[in-house]
């Protein structure tokens, strides 16, 4: 099972979006499924995650965006947003982002040697 790491902006979307039974439903399901998530273009690798909310159904749900990049590197919970506020990232955030999956991965690798 994949390791699932929660960074600190996804923690702060997730307490105001979710229960905390969401959440973990959430970590499970990509623990097991960590290439479930449609790549963004743009950002490195990063995936977009369509996820049910409280009985809303997908079109209600959230967007989880996370990195997965292998199963040697923990699957990281980058952010998470209602799909009502917001349809996808700007530019600048994709680019962002895969600056972001560099600095994670790299930490990673540096921290195990």
């Amino acid at each position: 099972m994949q390791t699932v790491a929660e960074l600190p902006e996804y923690i702060r979307a997730a307490d105001k979006l979710m229960s905390a039974d969401e959440r973990q439903d959430i970590i499970r399901y990509l623990a097991e499924h960590p290439k479930e998530g449609d790549v963004m273009e743009g950002t490195g690798g990063v995936r977009k995650l369509r996820w049910r909310r409280g009985g809303q159904g997908k079109s209600g749900g959230v967007r989880v965006i996370y990195y997965f990049h292998s199963e040697e590197v923990p699957l990281y919970l980058l952010t998470l947003f209602a799909k009502g506020d917001r349809a996808n990232l700007t530019k600048a955030e994709r680019n962002e982002l895969a600056d972001l999956t560099d600095l994670l991965v790299r930490a990673w690798r540096n921290r195990r040697t």
